[in-house]
C-alpha cells in the first residue's frame, strides 16, 4: 500500500491507539487527535505522528484538527471518526443529558469531522472516510447500550446518506461505515453509568489490535460497510431475516 497521511480521533487508547499503531507499522504518516493530551503524546512518539489536542465535542477543535493536518501534510488521504463514548442505562430510565451526550459524542463528533475534511477532499478529487459505528447499531445484542446503540444507528445513516452524496459528485471519495462488537479495552468501564452488571453471553469477542488491522484493511481495499467480525456478520442476516425470531431466541440466551 502507498503511504497515505490519516488522520484518526479517539487516539489515545483503544481502537484508535491500536490502529495508529498499525498503520504506523505500514509506513502511513499519522495525525491523532484526542482530549487527553499525556496518553495521546504517548502514542504519537511510539508512532512518530503529530499530536493534535482536541474535543471532538466542538466544531471549532475539529476544524483546528484539520487545519493542523493540511499545514503539516498538505492533505488528507483517509480521516477516521474513531472518538466515542459509551452509556449503561436502559431506555425506560435514560434522562435528556444521557441522550443529548451520547448524540454529541458519536454523531456529532463525527459530523464536524466529515463537514470539516470532506471540502477538501472534494477540491484534491479523492479521499476516505470512515466513521466507527457499533454492531449494535445494527442488532440489539445489548439493551443496557440504548442511547449509545441508538447513536451509532444515527451514524450509520449519516455515513450512508453522505456516501450518497458524494458518489454524485465526487465517485473517487469513500464514505465507510465500521461497525465492531465487542473490543477488549476500557470502552465498557469508562461507559457513563459504569460498567453493566453482566455482559452480553456468548458475543464473540476481538482484541483492539484485530479490529485495527481489519481498518487498514478497509483502508487498501475501501467499501461502504465493514463488520470486524466475522463471526457477528451471520449474526446480522438472521436479525434482519426474522426480528422477531431472534429477539425471542435472544430473550431465552440462544442465538
Amino acid at each position: 500500500m502507498s503511504s497515505k497521511v490519516i488522520v484518526i480521533t479517539g487516539a489515545s487508547s483503544g481502537i484508535g491507539a491500536a490502529l495508529a499503531r498499525h498503520l504506523s507499522g505500514q509506513g502511513h504518516s499519522l495525525v491523532l487527535a484526542a482530549r487527553r493530551a499525556p496518553e495521546l503524546k504517548a502514542v504519537a512518539s511510539q508512532v512518530k505522528g503529530l499530536a493534535v489536542v482536541t474535543d471532538v465535542c466542538k466544531r471549532a477543535d475539529v476544524k483546528a484538527l484539520r487545519d493542523a493536518a493540511l499545514k503539516a501534510h498538505g492533505h488528507v488521504d483517509v480521516w477516521v471518526n474513531n472518538a466515542g463514548q459509551g452509556l449503561t442505562r436502559s431506555v425506560l430510565d435514560l434522562t435528556d443529558e444521557d441522550v443529548d451526550l451520547m448524540m454529541s459524542v458519536n454523531v456529532k463528533s463525527a459530523l464536524y469531522g466529515m463537514q470539516a475534511i470532506a471540502p477538501a477532499m472534494m477540491e484534491r478529487g479523492s479521499g476516505h472516510i470512515i466513521n466507527i459505528s457499533s454492531f449494535l447499531a445494527r442488532v440489539p445484542l445489548a439493551a443496557y447500550r440504548s442511547a449509545y446503540s441508538a447513536a451509532k444507528a444515527a451514524l450509520n445513516s449519516l455515513t450512508a446518506n453522505l456516501r450518497m452524496d458524494l458518489a454524485l459528485s465526487h465517485p473517487k471519495i469513500t464514505v465507510s461505515v465500521v461497525m465492531p462488537g465487542l473490543v477488549s479495552t476500557a470502552f465498557s468501564q469508562n461507559a457513563v453509568g459504569g460498567p453493566p452488571q453482566r455482559l452480553t453471553d456468548g458475543v464473540p469477542s476481538q482484541t483492539p489490535q484485530e479490529v485495527a488491522a481489519a481498518i487498514a484493511e478497509l483502508i487498501e481495499k475501501p467499501r461502504a460497510e465493514l463488520i470486524t467480525n466475522p463471526a457477528l456478520a451471520a449474526v446480522g442476516q438472521r436479525y434482519v431475516l426474522d426480528v422477531e425470531a431472534f429477539e425471542a431466541k435472544m430473550r431465552t440466551g440462544a442465538r
